[in-house]
């Protein structure tokens, strides 16, 4: 699996900070790891310099062979709180989007 991550001006880190995204996406996606090729991690900071609120926006995007990519967003008031809570949304849509294909391929 392909991590790649993106980030606006106001998201600070650096290479520290895409290493501990990308272990963060491998491990929350370890179950589904072997069937996506690339997971795309946008990260966005919805209130720039100004202070307050759930202002990170990260939106995470995981693709397959074959199919549709399929993208989750957050909001958090953080980086880790952020990319947690949309790993876990997308690992429940995945579950629902391969339970879907396994019972049409037991089908067919």
């Amino acid at each position: 699996m392909q991590v790649q991550v993106r980030h606006d001006a106001h998201i600070h880190g650096g290479q520290s900070l895409i290493d501990i995204i990308t272990a963060t996406v491998e491990g929350g996606l370890h179950d589904h790891g072997d069937r996506i090729t690339t997971v795309e991690v946008h990260l966005a900071d919805e209130n720039g310099p100004r202070p307050g609120g759930d202002a990170i926006r990260c939106t995470v995007e995981a693709r397959f062979a074959g199919r549709p990519p399929t993208a989750v967003t957050h909001k958090g008031p953080n980086v880790e709180i952020a990319l947690d809570e949309a790993l876990s949304k997308l690992n429940r849509v995945l579950e629902h989007e391969l339970g879907r294909l396994r019972r049409a391929e037991i089908t067919s």
